[in-house]
């Protein structure tokens, strides 16, 4: 951590206005504010700032108000991981009207939610791997407080996924099967009865999602509904508050992408194809997130860390005369 300390202060100093080029100019990038995003956004500005010669800057963003203010004021230029299902109408707009860009997938797999069993469960019994062998072993898992029912983890009161998750498990009978919702109270209280119970090998089913670093740190398998991914009845219904009649259905996932102003893509394709190449599989992303976690590192010390140990990864995404220029940089911090 204090060799990246001090490269941390490295990039934030005069080192980087040392490497800014004219013919580049200032960029900046949305800072989200969530682990992932902000990784990945400190990536773009390293990378851009010792590879192509640019002035990037990071400045605080969120989705909402970066994909508006990118449509309307044109800046930011880069939102480096945007979950495009939260605003898709106005980004479609965007992108028709040459406003805005996709310049790839930041996130390959998307945005994945799901209901998940410890992996130490399905090696002792596949089948719990599916719905249906959930709720033939419901016994297993054991409510905190009531022992003549069996728990199912939901998401937190007050947050979006509390509605699917609570429409799902009214449509897979779960209730029937002798399940009862508990509300963990918050993120990390669902994430707490996670790790509580992979500590201790103890069964746990519940709804979460990914990228995370729990799903980094402790290897979970998502439940197979057996009905595969309904998107139109997702939308219309299990996702609303007032769905009456909800149907089985996997979670869809939400599109992840690295999203530009239209006027920064027309004037930097070489960048462009950068950012449509820079992708993480989910599962990488985790492991990232986790050593994040357990380093208590930012964006800032986690987006040195990646480009130190993942030279591999990273240099595909780039031409080879950047890709030098980046692995100096590196080699010098």
């Amino acid at each position: 951590m204090k060799r990246l300390l001090i490269a941390a202060l490295m990039i934030s100093g005069s080192a980087l206005s040392a490497q800014a080029a004219d013919d580049c100019g200032k960029v900046t990038i949305a800072d989200m504010n969530w682990n992932s995003a902000t990784l990945i956004g400190n990536i773009d500005r390293f990378v851009l700032e010792y590879g192509f010669g640019c002035d990037a800057e990071m400045v605080p963003g969120d989705t909402m108000p970066t994909g508006a203010s990118m449509t309307e004021k044109g800046e930011p230029d880069i939102a480096p991981e945007f979950w495009a299902n939260s605003m898709r109408e106005a980004v479609d707009k965007g992108v028709e009207e040459g406003r805005l860009a996709i310049a790839g997938k930041s996130l390959s797999d998307g945005g994945e939610e799901g209901f998940w069993v410890p992996d130490y469960m399905v090696e002792k019994d596949s089948s719990l791997a599916t719905i249906e062998g959930i709720k033939a072993n419901a016994e297993l898992f054991e409510h905190p407080e009531d022992p003549e029912k069996s728990a199912f983890y939901g998401c937190p009161a007050g947050w979006n996924c509390q509605i699917t998750s609570g429409n799902l498990f009214r449509a897979l009978k779960l209730e029937d099967a002798g399940f009862e919702i508990v509300d963990p109270g918050s993120g990390a209280g669902l994430a707490s009865s996670i790790a509580k119970a992979y500590e201790r090998g103890e069964p746990w089913f519940g709804y979460y999602w990914a990228p995370t670093a729990i799903l980094g740190k402790y290897k979970m398998t998502k439940v197979d509904f057996g009905s595969g991914v309904d998107e139109e009845h997702y939308k219309a219904c299990t996702s609303q508050a007032d769905c009456l009649e909800p149907k089985v259905t996997m979670y869809p996932p939400s599109p992840v992408r690295a999203v530009t102003t239209g006027e920064f893509a027309k004037a930097h394709p070489d960048i462009m194809d950068f950012l449509g190449k820079l992708s993480f599989k989910n599962s990488e992303m985790n492991e990232l997130l986790a050593w994040m976690e357990d380093n208590q590192a930012d964006g800032e010390f986690a987006a040195i860390y990646f480009l130190q140990n993942y030279e591999d990864m990273w240099s595909k995404w780039l031409p080879e005369d950047v890709a030098a220029k980046v692995k100096e940089a590196v080699a010098g911090m």
